[in-house]
């Protein structure tokens, strides 16, 4: 049960990084279109952390059971 855990998280651990990488992209471009990469880039990477966290948790069905609650 315990490997069934782990390989849950490592499946939903992609979303965060690929996120990120996509907000500093997109921030980076707008950046340079508006010639303000320093303003950019933040807005960028926030908007894709948030991103980011919300591909991760995409995957996720919850079905009404808690794990704490089993014994």
């Amino acid at each position: 049960m315990n490997e069934n855990k782990k390989k849950d998280k490592k499946k939903n651990a992609y979303g965060l990084p690929l996120g990120m990488c996509m907000g500093i992209a997109v921030g980076t471009a707008i950046g340079a279109a508006t010639d303000n990469i320093g303003l950019w880039m933040p807005i960028g990477l926030s908007i894709g952390l948030c991103l980011g966290l919300t591909l991760g948790h995409s995957g996720e069905e919850d079905n009404g059971e808690h794990t704490d609650d089993k014994q």
